[in-house]
């Protein structure tokens, strides 16, 4: 499924691809894509492509820093991506590469922090989500748990949605989260 309708997604969505990637290189110098290296598989390191959303020398790679409300530097079309999760869509490389898949937990950062320790460190179960590919999309994110993560409460809660994604996989909510994805559900005007 990842494979097919991954790379449907990929040919159908090209030209918008390229539209967003012209206005990225307009507004701001840089390459349109960013990079970031992530939790994959196996808590084993992926590189995962995005639009760029911010300023290109304010960019943060390791995930250290992590983008607040209202963040300077994020770029005007880039709060436009955020806010409509257009900026993840390069992530279907990723997904045709077979690094992730269309639904399943968000890769994180590998030095992403929350309460001032390291994600793995501060919840508990965290590394459990790594049993299975990152997703695109996921149970957490159609739930609301999308954004800064800046209190411990945050992160527990997307890492407990994670796992009652894990407990309760079927292709059948795979579908539905897809479908909600499809309808808006990745969609946060709070986003920036």
């Amino acid at each position: 499924m990842d494979i097919v309708l991954g790379g449907g997604l990929l040919l159908a969505l090209s030209p918008l691809l390229a539209l967003v990637a012209l206005a990225i290189r307009l507004e701001s110098p840089g390459p349109a894509l960013f990079r970031q290296w992530r939790f994959g598989l196996g808590s084993r390191p992926i590189q995962v492509f995005k639009f760029r959303t911010m300023r290109h020398e304010q960019c943060d790679a390791t995930g250290e820093r992590r983008t607040a409300a209202r963040d300077p530097r994020v770029t005007r079309i880039g709060r436009i991506l955020r806010r409509t999760s257009v900026d993840e869509l390069p992530q279907l490389i990723n997904v045709l590469r077979g690094e992730m898949s269309l639904v399943g937990p968000r890769p994180h950062p590998l030095h992403m922090r929350v309460a001032g320790a390291y994600y793995f460190e501060a919840v508990e179960r965290y590394r459990t989500r790594h049993l299975v590919r990152p997703g695109i999309t996921g149970w957490a994110q159609i739930n609301g748990a999308r954004g800064e993560v800046d209190t411990l409460e945050k992160a527990r809660r997307r890492v407990a949605l994670d796992l009652w994604y894990l407990d309760n996989w079927s292709l059948a909510l795979d579908l539905r989260i897809l479908l909600r994805t499809a309808l808006g559900g990745f969609a946060s005007p709070r986003a920036d």
